[in-house]
């Protein structure tokens, strides 16, 4: 498909008092999906065009990341996915439609490894209570890291946290895999992952 698609991939980041309708956004009113962190887009492009019974939202603070992710929607005219140039919380917090998302995807988040660092982890309560109010009833987050410290951390946090459940681990053998995970897996690195439900 030609840069000309019927379909705009941006979504526009100058009103940061915006809280978006999905189905205003999509032109229907598909359950919504968000990648938080979406790198080169190598996951979320792959599955919009495995699921396009949804809508998607890749969310990346980085330019050029983002710039690709738009380009290959066109390119591959995935009208049911959006990019968007922002912090991946606070779109969460702010700009999400109470109950108005499905799944939050998180995969291979920076770790930041040492302790004195650890507050700069997306997992922390403050997080979760934006994601809890951003999720349907029944919604979940699916969590994916390399990091075995930080992914005994991550749920120890969410079982402090209130109005969450532990549903365990997602078949993801399916999955696209990100441009994290196949250089992880290159590596010889192991993914954990883990599913947590709004309550």
């Amino acid at each position: 498909m030609s840069e000309s698609a019927s379909f705009d991939p941006w979504i526009a980041n100058d009103d940061l008092l915006r809280v978006f309708n999905w189905q205003e956004v999509f032109g229907n009113a598909n359950p919504v999906e968000i990648e938080l962190g979406a790198g080169d887009g190598g996951f979320i492009l792959e599955y919009a065009k495995r699921n396009p019974q949804k809508n998607f939202i890749a969310i990346e603070r980085l330019k050029g990341r983002v710039s690709k992710i738009a380009k290959r929607a066109v390119q591959r005219d995935l009208s049911n996915l959006r990019a968007l140039r922002l912090q991946s919380e606070y779109v969460i917090g702010y700009m999400c439609s109470p109950g108005s998302i499905s799944v939050i995807h998180i995969m291979f988040p920076d770790p930041w490894p040492k302790r004195r660092h650890f507050k700069f982890r997306l997992i922390q309560l403050e997080f979760l209570a934006k994601a809890h109010k951003a999720l349907a009833n029944g919604g979940v987050v699916r969590f994916t890291t390399d990091h075995e410290e930080y992914f005994q951390w991550a749920n120890r946090v969410w079982a402090s946290a209130p109005g969450w459940k532990n549903i365990g681990v997602w078949d993801a053998s399916d999955d696209p895999k990100s441009d994290f995970q196949q250089q992880f897996e290159a590596e010889g690195k192991q993914s954990h992952r883990c599913q947590w439900m709004k309550i």
